[in-house]
């Protein structure tokens, strides 16, 4: 049984890292022997039980704001550098280009068309704005207007990347992003803007990956030590101080 656990996991472990060829299958599967093996397993298992333990998980909790303050900040700031749309006709044909970014005081968003070879154009070139106080919702998917307009014609992955602001009385401004990437950022950094937590993928991956390197730098120093479930018990006072010394009173 054990032998057939040894080689279901040789092989698994060998595809998770995707060989480009049968040969290089083969001498991967042969590397990991059983000794290699068993040395995956324990140094696994050391980190799931260093992860999993109560100590670390309440410290995560504790990074926890923090790191969402460092993301927001970075997500505020791509705001304002701004990135370039594009503007899709009722004939699905791209063809014209926008572009929009945050001020850096946040308190304005400013847009405009751009030509073709217009990298990152100065905010003063952006003759459109909407006071980031105005805005009223923000809305994403097929409950955007401009999906709403050409219901049934989007295929999915507009849908994925198409986002939208409402403000006034029924305005909107409308957003297809050009990647996922951006889309989660944009949607993120508004939220921020509108007081809202941030939902992205990217932003739970992003939180991922900094707690994991926060608590690892943070547990260098207790590497091979046990770290145990409960805090120590903190022992009664003593029943008087008289051994400790008085450095208020001034030597003669």
């Amino acid at each position: 049984m054990e032998v057939m656990q040894v080689v279901r996991e040789q092989i698994t472990r060998t595809l998770s890292s995707k060989p480009t060829s049968l040969e290089l299958f083969k001498n991967k599967v042969n590397a990991l022997n059983y000794s290699e093996i068993l040395k995956l397993r324990q140094t696994e298992r050391l980190h799931q039980e260093e992860t999993l333990a109560p100590p670390v998980l309440e410290l995560k909790e504790r990074l926890k704001p923090e790191l969402l303050e460092l993301i927001r900040q970075q997500r505020l700031n791509r705001l304002c550098q701004g990135t370039m749309f594009r503007k899709i006709s009722s004939r699905r044909r791209q063809d014209k280009l926008w572009y929009c970014r945050l001020s850096p005081n946040h308190k304005m968003l400013h847009y405009g068309d751009v030509e073709d070879d217009t990298e990152a154009p100065p905010i003063e070139t952006l003759q459109n704005k909407i006071p980031v106080a105005d805005i009223k919702s923000l809305l994403t998917g097929k409950d955007c207007p401009h999906m709403k307009e050409n219901k049934g014609k989007q295929n999915k992955d507009v849908l994925d990347l198409a986002f939208s602001i409402t403000y006034d009385v029924e305005c909107s401004l409308n957003f297809i992003a050009p990647s996922r990437i951006d889309f989660c950022l944009w949607t993120d950094g508004l939220s921020v803007l509108l007081g809202r937590e941030m939902s992205s993928e990217s932003m739970r991956s992003e939180l991922e990956i900094l707690l994991s390197m926060e608590i690892k730098l943070r547990l260098l120093d207790l590497e091979n030590v046990p770290i145990p479930d409960n805090a120590p018990i903190i022992p009664k006072p003593p029943s008087n101080y008289n051994f400790c010394y008085d450095f208020s009173q001034t030597e003669q």
